[in-house]
């Protein structure tokens, strides 16, 4: 059990994978996101739905049309008789779509309903149709899905790139967004080290051996074994598989996070190789006008999985000091 929750440490080097090196490693002229064959997107359909057995069955699936493309969006009615007033929207790290949230779910679930996307552009079942050409567009994206669903305010939930994806989308859009809870968010309080970054070359190359890919996915969650994780089988198919174009995420300005009104919960790991985190934290707590930061010492960027429940409990202590 140990092994599977630590699976989600992977998700950072697809987000390395495709910053640093994606533009060399999978060139193509398509200026969306795409499969890079058939039998890729079946092998990563295959490992989808192995990664999915976990997840609880969603009360409604949504494809909800975008001018950049369809968003695939899951939903679950809440497990409590009194949910938090704002759902929640689960943002995930890149190339590692809604499975990644299975063992996040039921402690959730005892908070509130929850909508879970897979990302635009990413590998998932969303659809990219329109290029993204910038962070303006990369918000209106998020935007422009969740003014389809029937809430006027959510409670966003981004895990890694999924954090920068939530915040890129509250320095832009802030009027759905009624709280930011961040999950050791990559480029949102500090840069990736150069060390990973360089580390996360060789996992960017889909035709080098999988035990590369599989090394670095180990490195970011803190040495675990990732090679039988379901998740991160199905995240090393999506990194060999998919070919990403969107644009490179750049670290949020401290001025963009000065001006965020909203209150921001940001749940940061002490050992994470993402960024550093003593920067990422005094950055956090000096530049967030309403923040909360909780530094989780002994904790690597597979934070989000080692540490649902106590997660969930943050969470829950923190949305009810804003009422």
């Amino acid at each position: 059990m140990r092994r599977r929750r630590r699976g989600w440490g992977i998700t950072v080097g697809v987000l390395v994978v495709a910053v640093v090196a994606a533009a060399f490693a999978l060139r193509s002229p398509s200026p969306v996101g795409h499969w890079n064959s058939r039998a890729g997107y079946e092998a990563f359909m295959a490992d989808y739905e192995r990664a999915w057995e976990p997840m609880p069955v969603p009360d409604e699936t949504l494809d909800v049309r975008t001018g950049f493309g369809f968003v695939r969006v899951y939903r679950f009615e809440a497990t409590t008789e009194t949910p938090t007033q704002h759902p929640f929207v689960l943002l995930p790290g890149r190339s590692s779509p809604s499975p990644i949230w299975a063992d996040n779910m039921a402690s959730l679930l005892e908070l509130g309903d929850v909508y879970v996307l897979d990302l635009l552009g990413e590998p998932g079942l969303s659809v990219q149709e329109v290029p993204i050409e910038d962070l303006a567009d990369n918000a209106a994206w998020l935007d422009q899905a969740l003014a389809e669903l029937p809430e006027k305010r959510f409670n966003l939930l981004g895990l890694s790139i999924g954090g920068w994806t939530a915040t890129n989308m509250a320095t832009h859009h802030p009027e759905r967004v009624a709280s930011l809870l961040l999950i050791d968010p990559v480029y949102a309080f500090d840069n990736i080290p150069a060390e990973t970054a360089v580390r996360a070359i060789p996992a960017a190359v889909p035709w080098l051996p999988k035990s590369w890919r599989d090394s670095f996915a180990s490195y970011t969650a803190g040495g675990a074994p990732v090679e039988e994780e379901p998740v991160a089988r199905m995240i090393e198919t999506a990194m060999s598989a998919y070919s990403i174009k969107l644009p490179q995420p750049t670290l949020i300005p401290e001025a963009s996070l000065e001006g965020l009104q909203m209150p921001v919960l940001a749940v940061l790991a002490g050992k994470s190789v993402m960024h550093d985190p003593q920067e990422a934290t005094e950055v956090a707590e000096r530049a967030l006008q309403d923040g909360t930061v909780v530094v989780y010492p002994e904790a690597s960027h597979a934070v989000g999985s080692e540490e649902a429940a106590r997660i969930a409990q943050e969470i829950e202590v923190f949305l009810a000091a804003q009422e």
